[in-house]
């Protein structure tokens, strides 16, 4: 009995070794996301190009499509012409007004010319006075007038501004119709084609950063204890012949609330019925695709 006992024994060790070694190769599993940007219309109109393919790579800022701006363009051009005439109205307030500045600097001299004369006892003091009063009344005029042009001024300095900011509105309007990239990235699907009516909100194509790929995973209550946010955590994926890739992963974003697991996820105690998420940053060589599993080791 004793030798089948130590042979039990050994047996049931091995088995708990093995177990054990298993349970060690991952902490957690899950499989890879990007972050992806559905790119709609901005604009009303039908679509006059839309080069984008599944699977290509844009740059942020790419000009990829044009949706037809003709209207847009028309009504830019109606308005500067509206503009070109408000400012053709503009007073010239020193040209309108140099008649009246003339006579005045005329009885100016004219003043002095008779205060000499006063001086010398060859005019009268009335002569003077008649001067002066006439000299009061041209600036009064003066005055009046170039009130007049300024307020003039004014509005049609003011019509203007109204026109530049319609002038700039459409100016936005009409960048919008340029279908562009917002980020860098790969084409995920392709929802419209050359053609077709757009309105604004309109799908066009969506786009994904793949160059930074996040393995969503799902760790338990005592996992949770032994991460925090930017540890750095060994990222394992199937490499399609029978062993594994390696990469390096920073953990990017662990969730405030616990949820229950779900069915497609495996973690390191199968018993656990509430876990916490946590993304898992992965810089992408090109091998990592979306949907793909992942092991994750702390």
């Amino acid at each position: 009995m004793k030798p089948f006992r130590l042979l039990t024994t050994i047996s049931a060790s091995l088995l708990l070794l093995s177990c054990s070694k298993g349970n060690s190769d991952y902490d957690a599993t899950g499989s890879f996301e990007a972050t992806e940007i559905i790119v709609s219309s901005q604009a009303n109109g039908r679509i006059l190009a839309l080069n984008v393919n599944e699977g290509e790579q844009l740059q942020t800022g790419q000009i990829v499509g044009h949706i037809d701006s003709t209207q847009l363009w028309l009504q830019k051009m109606s308005l500067l012409t509206n503009a070109e005439g408000v400012r053709a109205q503009q007073p010239d307030i020193s040209k309108q007004t140099a008649a009246i500045q003339e006579q005045i600097k005329t009885l100016e001299r004219e003043k002095a010319r008779t205060q000499r004369l006063i001086a010398a006892n060859a005019a009268n003091r009335k002569q003077l006075d008649d001067i002066e009063s006439q000299i009061e009344v041209l600036q009064r005029q003066l005055s009046a007038q170039t009130s007049t042009l300024k307020k003039s001024s004014q509005n049609i300095s003011a019509q203007s501004s109204t026109i530049d900011i319609q002038v700039a509105q459409l100016d936005d309007q009409l960048e919008k119709t340029r279908i562009t990239s917002p980020i860098a990235g790969t084409v995920l699907n392709r929802y419209a084609e050359m053609g077709e009516l757009a309105t604004m909100g309109t799908p066009l194509f969506k786009i994904a950063d793949t160059g930074t790929l996040f393995l969503r995973a799902y760790v338990t209550n005592d996992q949770l204890v032994l991460i925090k946010l930017n540890d750095e955590v060994a990222v394992r994926v199937d490499d399609g012949q029978g062993g594994m890739r390696s990469y390096k992963g920073r953990i990017s974003w662990i969730s405030d609330k616990s949820e229950f697991t779900p069915k497609t996820i495996q973690t390191k105690n199968e018993r656990a019925n509430l876990v916490y998420a946590l993304k898992i940053a992965v810089l992408n060589d090109g091998f990592l695709k979306i949907g793909m599993y992942g092991e994750v080791k702390f």
